[in-house]
């Protein structure tokens, strides 16, 4: 029997998002492998422990496992459900390094998630239906006249998107039949783009065999979106950092761009770094957006609570004065 995802964090199914964070940077430091080296046993509970976060810090995961309970684990490895099974969209040191000034990790790099010399991005999930057939899952009809095209929508690195390379995918055609696929991305593709892979679809009733049709989706990311041709990120920055500007390095597709941030920066401001985004068709690249979010520590020591006090007596108005039904 699998355990509980509130047993391993051992918190409540009644637990708040921050109760479920709180939890999981308490176990993640405690079983982490570097602070146990050669246990196997600290190994293992340190993946339970960021599996059952990378399911609960996630509000539809979370409600899909509260509704499966144990058949959540089958539901989840179903390419027709919520997805790939294993921690791989959450990175480590998102929930550690918020209040220690934070060190941005190259995201462009670290999305592809496989062999970076070749391109490779292990174990994505498309999902698929005939032509004609009703389905939840994807977001576009098929050719009503290739009755035998298959279509499906298939996860990409961001950095696969702009450079190109290889996506490994595993297709599942809804009869039980499951698939190991790959195909190869051109560089500079765009979120919708669709590929056409000719003679991967179904056999139609005059015996030819379909095509299957992939369309293009970025692959999730907590900081990044795509918007148009720009690219939007959330860059957290400490307090001081929002008080007294700063200059931070930050990763681009060009590799690391310095970026200023101005004096008494307030989270949701926009910072726009010029031709560091998609390419358009006319051939230009977007830009990449910057939007600062101030991050506080989470825990502060009781000596600072008068400097605090005495830093709420510098606002001249109240802030949500401006807010009415």
């Amino acid at each position: 029997m699998a355990e509980d995802y509130y047993s391993t964090l051992g918190i409540s199914r009644s637990a708040s998002q921050d109760e479920i964070l709180k939890a999981y940077r308490r176990l993640a430091r405690k079983y982490h492998p570097d602070l146990n080296p050669d246990d196997e046993k600290a190994k293992r509970q340190f993946q339970a422990v960021q599996v059952a976060y990378d399911t609960l810090q996630d509000p539809e995961k979370r409600k899909l496992y509260d509704q499966f309970g144990e058949g959540y684990e089958a539901y989840r490895n179903n390419p027709f459900g919520a997805g790939q099974a294993g921690p791989a969209g959450f990175d480590f040191r998102e929930a550690f390094e918020k209040s220690e000034g934070f060190q941005f990790f190259d995201f462009f790099k670290d999305a592809a998630s496989g062999s970076q010399a070749s391109g490779k991005s292990q174990g994505s999930s498309a999902r698929s239906r005939r032509s004609g057939a009703s389905s939840r899952t994807s977001s576009f009809e098929s050719d009503p006249h290739q009755p035998g095209d298959v279509a499906a929508e298939i996860p990409v690195p961001l950095r696969i998107m702009v450079e190109g390379g290889e996506v490994q995918f595993r297709l599942n055609r809804g009869d039980g039949r499951i698939e190991d696929l790959s195909v190869k991305i051109p560089a500079d593709v765009s979120p919708g783009k669709k590929i056409r892979l000719r003679g991967l679809g179904e056999r139609n009733r005059s015996g030819e065999t379909g095509d299957l049709i992939l369309t293009i989706q970025l692959q999730p990311h907590h900081a990044i979106k795509i918007n148009g041709n720009n690219i939007e990120l959330k860059l957290p920055i400490t307090l001081s950092e929002a008080i007294y500007g700063a200059k931070i390095d930050v990763p681009s597709l060009g590799g690391d761009v310095t970026i200023r941030i101005p004096t008494m920066c307030d989270s949701g401001k926009r910072l726009r770094v010029k031709g560091q985004g998609l390419k358009g068709p006319n051939g230009l690249r977007g830009d990449m957006i910057i939007e600062p979010l101030i991050q506080l520590p989470e825990e502060i020591p009781e000596s600072l609570g008068p400097v605090i006090k005495q830093f709420e007596s510098t606002y001249d108005k109240n802030l949500r004065d401006g807010i009415r039904w």
